[in-house]
């Protein structure tokens, strides 16, 4: 039986008490999926998703400091006492320590998404290492992309990540389309050679524009630039392969 792709569009959309035998990816291109993959990719040991500072604080009680980094956002303001999230500024603070990251729309999509099978976080930077990891390890199971979305809103971002997905997942192996999941492989395609302006279009993007911050969505727009993989083990993001082979596109 061939195995589906299913595209949740925000993740109030989410059932989450369906979740048991699939395989979640999610994606927050805009920030926290890209601040995951690029503070993996910069070294750090792991990555704890938190859904507010109380919950940062309590996780922090429990660890070293000198080895805890604390970085987030609530509504596009960076929280007291917090590092701001951006993936490419952050890169210098997180070698060899534990990062808790929490953001209004990727954390939640995560904290919400633990009761999957197995859990991933993609970005543009790592899309295609995590859709070679999919292949390679799972057979069966159903492909959940869950797009974060914006606050209850529909995330183009994020949808266009998916579609990523998609074209990474079909270019190694065969499967099922939802409607859904064709869809934002046919947005994917129609824009697929223009990542940055996309970015830069939507609304968060324009907001990170105005606030000069063009080098974070320019390096964030690059795609497949790094062989990270964060993989859920025990509530925590960790990268679980540096380098991939055996299947090529």
């Amino acid at each position: 039986m061939t195995r589906k792709i299913h595209v949740v569009l925000k993740k109030e959309d989410l059932e989450t008490e369906k979740l048991g035998e699939k395989i979640a990816v999610v994606f927050d291109i805009i920030l926290a999926t890209s601040t995951i993959t690029a503070a993996l990719e910069q070294g750090a040991e792991s990555v704890v998703p938190v859904y507010d500072w109380k919950e940062a604080a309590e996780v922090s009680s429990s660890l070293p400091l000198s080895s805890t980094v604390l970085a987030g956002e609530y509504n596009g303001k960076t929280m007291e006492g917090f590092l701001d999230p951006y993936p490419k500024e952050l890169g210098k603070e997180v070698k060899e320590k534990t990062l808790l990251l929490s953001t209004t729309n990727g954390t939640v999509a995560l904290k919400k998404s633990m009761s999957a099978k197995k859990l991933y976080a993609a970005s543009l930077l790592n899309t295609k290492a995590v859709a070679v990891d999919i292949v390679k390890h799972y057979q069966n199971e159903t492909v959940l992309l869950i797009c974060g979305g914006s606050r209850g809103s529909f995330s183009m971002e994020d949808f266009y990540g998916a579609g990523y997905m998609v074209d990474c997942l079909l270019a190694f192996s065969s499967f099922q389309l939802t409607d859904a999941a064709k869809a934002a492989q046919l947005f994917y395609q129609s824009q697929k050679d223009h990542p940055y302006e996309l970015l830069r279009s939507t609304r968060i993007g324009k907001i990170l524009s105005l606030c000069h911050y063009e080098e974070e969505l320019a390096f964030i727009s690059q795609k497949s630039a790094f062989t990270v993989i964060p993989l859920r083990r025990d509530g925590k993001l960790i990268n679980v392969e540096h380098k991939y082979g055996g299947l090529s596109s």
